[in-house]
């Protein structure tokens, strides 16, 4: 790709803002060093893994990778033999392969989670080259503290010596201290201080002195009234604690140099890290920068083709533009692109519309016409940028689906290239480009003409317009061209493989809509936007009376098409309205249904638990009877071995006391006393056996399986009950299963709805004042329940005001209740604070 090529389409600030998003030096040189691909296999392959970064990122991961802006230069100094880095290099240097080693660690163990697919993903492939010195890393964190200062821990070496360096210092200390004090010493010196000159411990004197305290000078002050002596007495003691500073400078210098040879030893190993360390980072800016465009990986195609639909100009989109204007607009090169093109006021905010960019076989050629500011230039750009950026494995904004053909060549003529340095006119300037597009054509390719045929006369440069397109079309090259001229938009019109499209306008104002419509020739309507700018109304009726008869013809026409095409639209808009309305409503009936599902395995499941709770409760009662009758049976027991005898009546009573207690077992659980003869269609004669029917006590479905008597075995929901049979009820008859939401069975406990209410949504209350938490609880829940068979919405718990804890465990235990929508406080005219209003979903 030719860099000038780059340059017009802006691919430039696509990389500046890819450096941006970059955290290392090793990412932002990649990021302003990238270019298009040309091999689709490469563009499929750097594509595939953006995304894949972007859906590891997604899914909670991190490609984030730290490195100090020093880092070339560290990197450069491992290569240096038997040159040490210095202690905060070394760090930085293993804070920076940590960071590394971490993000391939990530990468690995999501790797391992995946499910279903046995071959490996390309970050993966990424992840490999990168090795890790963790052991390198953590000797260099054991021997060098935070601050830089080598630690003692670094070696036993080091250790001892400073152990010695700290003593002898103490030493020579003490002794200078001392003479500091004494009196043979003290009146000589300048001040009463130990100071160090050259690395050698010595007293400050006063010069007049020199000879009354003996001793080597090392110095003398500014003024020349004192000198820097080392008194004779301590000499050895300083050759002692410089030589040994000389050994604790060659053993941290042993340190730093193995700490660094560490690496030095696995150079191959560290290069491919690198190397690893710059893909993780450039990979990150990517997936940042896609997280900004709401980005995605067009199909690629073979057929030379550009389907880019719901396209936006990327450098248009509000995040992107702020990314980069964080920086001057020096820094950036220049003006940053506004929303629109031909000189749109600065500061001027559009709204980024998204197009439709299309040239699909057999089409080879599309034309854009359109009002001046309407936003040609603007869609011939993000053609060409968009390509651009796929190539370069960047997601763009564009709708998913979107398809492109990776081009060998792209090439653009856009604006203003004349040179007075070159003697080229504009005319002139555009002609040269164009011979040398001809020149490097190299297919498949993208040629990008904005206001083809331009500079020049109108007439022969809509013939020369023409020529151009149709030469690179023949070619086999993608041609997206702009123009005003109207010969070109006939051209497009009528020519086969060609495709005009333009740019609409409010009819009214003329203002326009950055809408492409295609089919539409389009008109540039330089008349209309020059009296809306405010050209005086006598300028205006000179120009209309100006243009001939087969011009005013012409514009005519066009008006008219506009026109149509303009309630074509509208329609268009209509049907998508309506279209979207009908989706709506259909969502919204599949939501229902859902709803209306996960309500009926609630109710089965609530229902189940129930009927699990009577038999159990039954089963108890059963067994405490066979305890207690086993008691009595002992005691009649032991009765008749003392009177050798059992009289029948004592065995009648104890026969006659079990049955009565098994029947009112038997009585409770087939709950006959609830029953409501009024509100069902009951059975005269037992129904037969498979027969539906409705166990009224429960409210719940049933099916018939056995009959005894005026006791029928009924089936409910997979367990088998003894039912009366005027607890049945017929199915259809009368009420209908209240399971099915039919408001004629009300279960007790929900009181009839309040007058206000009768105009609006019905409201049930539940009165709860007085209640325990546990109580009100109890009975909240049995009352939903009832509320949910008889499809009740709206219910009102009225629990008073009180301490609060009442009224904070009832709403509590409404908002966790998987089928109510919404719990509020009640209006005042409902109670206010001392009532909760409870709404059910639907």
């Amino acid at each position: 790709m030719q860099p000038a090529v780059l340059r017009a389409l802006e691919f430039d600030r696509i990389r500046e803002a890819l450096a941006r998003e970059a955290l290392t030096p090793l990412g932002r040189e990649r990021a302003l060093a990238l270019v298009p691909m040309i091999e689709p296999a490469d563009v499929q392959r750097a594509l595939d893994l953006t995304t894949e970064s972007v859906t590891f990122v997604r899914h909670g991961g991190s490609l984030a990778i730290f490195a100090s802006d020093d880092l070339e230069t560290i990197l450069a100094g491992v290569g240096i033999a038997d040159r040490p880095l210095d202690p905060l290099q070394l760090l930085a240097l293993a804070r920076f392969v940590e960071s590394v080693d971490q993000v391939a660690q990530r990468i690995r163990s999501a790797e391992e989670t995946r499910s279903g697919d046995a071959r490996p993903g390309l970050l993966q492939g990424v992840a490999a080259g990168a090795a890790s010195f963790g052991e390198e890393a953590r000797a260099i964190q054991r021997a060098i503290e935070p601050s830089g200062d080598v630690s003692d821990r670094a070696s036993q070496a080091l250790r001892d010596i400073r152990d010695k360096l700290r003593r002898q210092r103490a030493k020579l200390r003490s002794t200078l201290e001392g003479l500091t004090r004494g009196r043979d010493t003290s009146k000589y010196l300048q001040d009463q201080i130990v100071t160090d000159r050259n690395g050698r411990y010595v007293l400050v004197v006063r010069a007049e002195y020199r000879d009354a305290v003996p001793g080597i000078v090392h110095g003398t002050s500014a003024s020349g009234a004192s000198l820097y002596l080392e008194p004779l007495a301590t000499v050895d003691l300083n050759n002692d604690v410089v030589a040994l500073a000389e050994r604790e400078r060659e053993e941290i210098h042993r340190i730093l140099l193995a700490l660094t040879d560490a690496f030095r030893r696995r150079g191959d190993e560290l290069d491919s890290t690198i190397a690893a360390a710059a893909d993780f980072d450039e990979l990150h800016a990517k997936a940042a920068l896609a997280g900004r465009v709401d980005g995605v990986a067009p199909v690629l195609s073979t057929d030379s083709r550009v389907e880019f639909r719901g396209a936006r100009h990327p450098l248009l989109i509000p995040a992107l533009r702020d990314l980069l204007r964080r920086e001057s607009e020096d820094d950036l090169g220049g003006r940053f692109p506004e929303e629109a093109e031909e000189n749109a006021p600065r500061g001027h905010v559009r709204v980024v519309i998204a197009s439709d960019l299309l040239v699909m076989p057999p089409t080879r050629a599309l034309v854009i016409s359109g009002p001046n500011t309407g936003g040609k230039t603007v869609a011939l750009k993000a053609v060409g940028l968009l390509s651009l950026m796929a190539q370069a494995g960047l997601l763009i904004p564009v709708e998913a689906a979107s398809q492109f053909t990776p081009f060998r060549s792209v090439f653009a003529d856009i604006g203003d290239e004349q040179s007075i340095s070159a003697s080229l006119s504009t005319f002139s300037a555009h002609i040269a480009n164009i011979v040398a597009m001809e020149r490097a054509l190299e297919l498949p390719a993208l040629v990008l003409l904005d206001e083809v045929g331009g500079g020049t006369d109108p007439i022969e440069g809509g013939a020369l317009g023409t020529a151009v397109i149709d030469h690179f079309r023949h070619r086999g090259a993608v041609v997206v061209a702009t123009t005003h001229d109207d010969a070109l938009k006939s051209y497009a019109a009528t020519t086969e493989g060609v495709t005009t499209a333009a740019f609409g306008f409010n009819p009214d104002t003329y203002a326009p809509t950055y809408r492409l419509i295609y089919g539409a020739p389009g008109r540039s309507l330089a008349l209309e936007i020059a009296d809306r700018l405010g050209m005086p109304p006598t300028v205006i009726a000179a120009a209309r009376a100006r243009r001939s008869s087969r011009e005013a013809q012409l514009a005519e026409h066009l008006a008219r098409i506009d026109r149509e095409i303009a309630s074509l639209e509208g329609d268009r808009q209509r049907v998508r309205e309506d279209r979207e309305r009908i989706d709506a409503e259909r969502q919204a009936l599949v939501a229902r249904e859902s709803r209306l599902t996960e309500r009926e395995a609630v109710l089965k499941r609530r229902m189940d638990d129930k009927l699990n709770e009577r038999l159990r409760e039954a089963r108890d009662e059963v067994d405490k009877i066979v305890a207690d009758l086993k008691g009595q049976a002992g005691t009649l027991v032991q009765q008749a071995e003392r009177k050798a005898r059992l009289s029948t009546g004592d065995i009648g009573g104890l026969r006659a006391h079990a049955r009565t207690a098994l029947d009112s077992v038997g009585e409770r659980l087939d709950m006959s006393s609830s029953s409501d003869p009024a509100e069902t269609s009951g059975f005269d004669e037992p129904p037969e056996i498979g027969a539906r029917v409705i166990v009224t006590s429960f409210g719940a479905e049933g099916i018939v399986r056995a009959v005894s008597g005026k006791h029928i075995e009924v089936e409910v929901r997979g367990k088998r009950m003894r039912v009366a049979l005027k607890d049945l009820g017929r199915l259809g008859a009368g009420s209908p299963a209240p399971s099915k939401g039919a408001p004629g069975v009300k279960p007790p406990g929900l009181q009839a709805s309040r007058p206000d209410q009768a105009l609006g949504a019905p409201t049930r209350d539940l009165v709860l004042i007085g209640s325990t938490v546990d109580q009100a609880l109890d009975r909240a829940e049995k009352f939903l329940d009832d509320a949910l068979l008889t499809d009740e919405r709206r219910l009102r718990i009225v629990h008073g005001h009180g301490t609060g804890r009442l009224r904070d465990a009832l709403r509590e235990y409404f908002r966790r209740h998987p089928l109510v929508a919404n719990v509020s406080p009640a209006p005042d005219n409902e109670g206010g604070g001392g009532a909760t209003i409870v709404e059910l979903k639907d």
